[in-house]
């Protein structure tokens, strides 16, 4: 599979078409873009290559929080890493095959690395992230910051 080629020096939209005559924000936004499907092209190259799987996951927003529920049914909860850098959730680990006597016939159980990535649509407030592991179920919740209030601003001098 063929991935996008990385640009890290300068607005690739500036770069690509300077006659559109966009604002430096608007391209650092599809700059921005870009490396997300640039990581997501990468995640599925390593996906289709057996590296690594992604969990059933569902992600639902309530009104104070964003909440990610990832199914992974016998995965020892000292076998998962959940990391929490920006907006983005990234849930790896390991599920490891259990011994058995015998001789396996059939097996449609995922095994070995896992990996699970989510962007959240706002900011968090990342020290208070928390994390529980229930009947084979990781539910990860991300409150979520508090939006700016407005304020006003007294006009002072002559």
């Amino acid at each position: 599979m063929t991935l996008p080629v990385r640009h890290r020096a300068g607005s690739l939209l500036g770069r690509a078409f300077p006659a559109l005559g966009w604002s430096e924000p608007a391209a650092a936004e599809f700059d921005e873009l870009w490396e997300r499907m640039n990581r997501l092209m990468e995640g599925t190259a390593a996906a289709s290559s057996g590296l690594a799987w992604s969990p059933a996951a569902d992600m639902r927003e309530t009104d104070d929080a964003y909440v990610i529920e990832a199914e992974l049914p016998g995965v020892k909860r000292d076998d998962i890493h959940i990391e929490m850098s920006d907006r983005e959730v990234r849930i790896t680990g390991e599920y490891k095959e259990q011994e058995r006597e015998g001789v396996l016939r059939r097996s449609t159980r995922r095994t070995g690395h896992f990996e699970y990535q989510a962007l959240l649509p706002a900011d968090v407030r990342a020290e208070e992230v928390s994390a529980t592991l229930s009947e084979g179920v990781l539910t990860v919740t991300a409150p979520k910051a508090e939006a700016a209030k407005p304020r006003h601003i007294e006009i002072t001098g002559p």
